[in-house]
């Protein structure tokens, strides 16, 4: 009887099917690896080095964090978890572009605006005047930007009787192309209340015909006497003006620039788009003058804002104007009008006062100044406070174009950078000789002697006064002729310099110069992963034709695409 149940219990585990064996040994399975994060591979890739040498890889690493992780050689093991993988068939990948002079909301607002550079005749802008305030009824102002009376041949500055006949019944300004002068029509004149009595204010000149009569321009500080009573741009358009500006520098590769001369109104749209995560090119400020840095940055340059995309390092000073409004101020009158040399828009001791209130907060100084006489007066305004404000200071000064030979190896002695823009050169070497004459230009443009001299060498493109595109200002910097292949041979070619120092000075030199070197400038293990793909490898054989024809084919910012070619 105690026997039954075991019997019957064995009889149930005889009838069972029998396990497989491989069910009496389950493997164990480990956590999957973790991703690794995305990789760019099959690229041409360069980038510049501590010691300012090209470094060739082809492929790069990107880790979760949006920093480069590796520069990956032929024969390295690539990683098999990644989050992607971009292949980039054999295109260049170059370091974001950075542009180390620039005018982000200027840009913005002129793409919004009548865009006058293409045009090569005063027919020509008359026609495209009078159509552009056809298409735009509203506002009531006509804004326009680019216009340059060397370009049309004219021999002369506009009048606000050669753009009258294209728009009469509303009042019309229109900035030259270096935005040192400007053109207004009749209407614009009536409404800013200007007369033969209107006095020339401090920095500024009102251009007058023979009986004393304001004539339509107003070079540097007389531009205020017109935009006084312009229609301020409202939040909203603002907002476009740099959402614009924005697109248009990324499909260009300057993933980086220099703001110079911030305005208050512009920090308020940059920390708008910031708030809003919409600031996708990283912009480094410098205030519009003192007044603006402070009101900004209070006590000091501000703190990398919105993972590193903004932030406020310095003021913009200006001590003279442009060359093409004879407003760049000269040792010796100019050529082509010898009662004038231009215009000094700081004395000596305004100018060592704010350059003292700005390094007294330990706020970065760069100084536009164009003319030999200008140049010479920063020069010497840095010699004389470095002997108080001691440090790495990096004194900038903006544009150098017509120095003084005497003068150029001043630049090295106090670590002054000389911020140039390559573009200036193939766009104004005509009308620079006629300005100054063959003897007074041997020092203008000087990149060579620059470099030369040891002076840090940051380059950009001033834009909106000359397109942002990078390229041209590579092809220039190499070859020092303009896109027709003029003049033959380059102009000045002792100055021309090689492509590597030429991308040097987009990328870390550019960086170096806005105190971003730790950040920017270069692709390295540890930094953002910004970059840009090219259309093919221009720097494989550099020729002047082909890095103007380069076309970028995607923008990354923070090991994230931000841009990409439709």
């Amino acid at each position: 009887m105690r026997r039954a149940p075991l019997a019957l219990a064995a009889l149930a585990l005889a009838l069972l099917p029998a396990a497989p064996a491989a069910a009496k040994k389950r493997p164990i399975y480990g956590p999957a690896p973790a991703n690794e994060g995305g990789l760019i591979d099959n690229v041409a890739g360069y980038t510049i080095g501590p010691d300012g040498q090209v470094k060739h890889f082809n492929g790069l690493l990107i880790g979760t964090d949006g920093k480069v992780k590796a520069l990956l050689q032929p024969g390295d093991a690539r990683p098999q978890w990644l989050d992607f993988r971009l292949d980039g068939k054999g295109h260049a990948l170059l370091p974001g572009l950075f542009d180390a002079h620039g005018h982000v909301m200027e840009y913005g607002q002129s793409l919004l605006t009548l865009d006058l550079t293409a045009t090569t005749s005063l027919a020509g802008a008359l026609t495209a005047l009078a159509a552009y305030a056809g298409d735009h009824p509203k506002p009531a102002w006509v804004q326009g930007f680019g216009w340059n009376q060397e370009r049309w041949g004219l021999g002369r500055f506009p009048t606000a009787a050669d753009i009258d006949p294209a728009v009469r019944d509303r009042p019309v300004v229109l900035e030259r192309v270096d935005g040192h002068a400007l053109l207004a029509n009749s209407a614009a004149l009536t409404a800013a209340g200007i007369s033969a009595q209107t006095k020339d204010p401090a920095g500024g000149h009102i251009e007058r015909d023979a009986r004393g009569r304001p004539t339509g321009v107003f070079v540097d500080a007389a531009q205020d006497l017109i935009r006084r009573v312009v229609p301020a741009m409202t939040p909203l358009e603002r907002d476009e003006a740099l959402a614009r500006a924005q697109e248009a520098l990324l499909g260009f590769g300057v993933t980086a620039t220099a703001d110079m001369g911030t305005s208050v109104d512009d920090w308020n749209v940059m920390r708008r788009a910031g708030d809003r995560g919409a600031l996708r090119v990283r912009i480094i400020a410098y205030g519009h003058g003192m007044d603006a840095t402070l009101s900004i940055a209070g006590t000091g340059p501000t703190q990398w804002l919105y993972r590193d995309h903004l932030r406020m390092v310095g003021v913009k000073l200006y001590a003279d104007g442009a060359l093409g409004s004879r407003g760049a101020w000269l040792k010796q009158p100019y050529a082509d009008k010898p009662d004038t040399r231009g215009l000094s828009l700081l004395d000596d001791t305004k100018l060592k006062n704010l350059m003292s209130r700005a390094a007294m907060d330990n706020f970065q100084v760069a100084v536009h100044a164009i003319g030999d006489a200008a140049n010479a007066e920063v020069l010497d305004a840095i010699a004389e406070l470095s002997e108080t404000y001691k440090g790495d200071r990096r004194w900038r000064i903006e544009h150098a174009q017509i120095v003084d030979p005497a003068d150029l190896p001043r630049f090295a002695g106090h670590g002054t950078i000389a911020s140039m823009q390559p573009t200036h050169e193939t766009s104004d070497w005509k009308m620079a000789e006629a300005r100054l004459g063959p003897d007074r230009i041997k020092g203008s443009y000087a990149w060579a002697t620059m470099l030369a001299n040891h002076v840090p060498l940051a380059f950009g493109s001033d834009y909106p006064v000359e397109s942002p595109n990078p390229f041209p200002g590579l092809a220039a910097a190499i070859s020092r002729v303009d896109a027709q292949g003029q003049p033959p041979g380059g102009w000045q070619p002792r100055e021309a310099i090689t492509l590597d120092q030429a991308l040097a000075a987009f990328t870390t030199g550019a960086a170096y110069a806005a105190f971003a070197e730790d950040k920017l400038g270069t692709l390295a293990p540890g930094r953002p992963a910004d970059f840009i793909l090219l259309d093919g490898d221009p720097l494989a054989r550099p020729d002047p034709a082909q890095l103007r024809a380069t076309h970028v084919l995607e923008s990354w910012v923070g090991g994230v695409r931000v841009w990409q070619r439709k």
